[in-house]
């Protein structure tokens, strides 16, 4: 794929590239591709969290791959079976927020945040990161054919501090291994004792 993205993005006036201006939500001042792939996420979102399946096979190709926050590699089908399965977090809302749009003729690059919060045995868990979607585009309908999450990992504010004035109490910032300053210039080497000679 990389090699077709570089061949396309080589072509002058291919690309089309589009990045949401600093507008206040909902106003509508945003580029049209922005604007058309956040309304696909939206329904998104919604099918996640209305259970969906319709809209789900609707939104999602074929060949559809999730790699999620976990690292866990899913299907489409096994994106939409799971949906309906019982035993593991239930979504409670997803707001996803497109950031930028970038289109090479039938392929879009949509990248974005993202916040899902869940409902689970110890109660409600929120995670928030960011996302890659890669769309295809066939008869005038996008598809998306690739996503990626990257939960962002916030520290506490104790956590921060506490690193921050934590100070070294080695003599020199590093080491480096195999390397000795020598012995200092008052000192003298001297041979063990007990060495036979050769």
């Amino acid at each position: 794929m990389a090699v077709c993205v570089f061949a396309v993005s080589a072509a002058p006036g291919v690309m089309r590239a589009q990045q949401a201006a600093s507008v206040a939500p909902g106003e509508s001042q945003q580029p049209p591709a922005i604007r058309e792939f956040q309304a696909l996420e939206d329904q998104w979102s919604t099918a996640v969290v209305k259970n969906d399946q319709y809209t789900m096979e609707f939104l999602l190709s074929p060949v559809y791959v999730d790699i999620s926050a976990t690292g866990d590699v899913a299907t489409r089908n096994q994106m939409i079976a799971g949906l309906f399965d019982k035993g593991g977090p239930e979504p409670v809302s997803l707001q996803q927020r497109v950031v930028s749009v970038r289109e090479f003729g039938d392929t879009a690059i949509v990248s974005g945040t993202y916040i899902v919060k869940s409902r689970a045995t110890g109660g409600l868990k929120e995670e928030r990161g960011i996302f890659t979607h890669v769309y295809n585009r066939t008869q005038r309908h996008w598809a998306c054919v690739n996503a990626q999450r990257t939960a962002v990992v916030e520290l506490a504010g104790n956590k921060q501090k506490a690193s921050a004035e934590k100070k070294s109490s080695a003599e020199e910032p590093f080491h480096i291994p195999f390397f000795h300053k020598g012995a200092e210039p008052s000192q003298t080497a001297t041979a063990p004792a007990n060495i036979p000679p050769n």
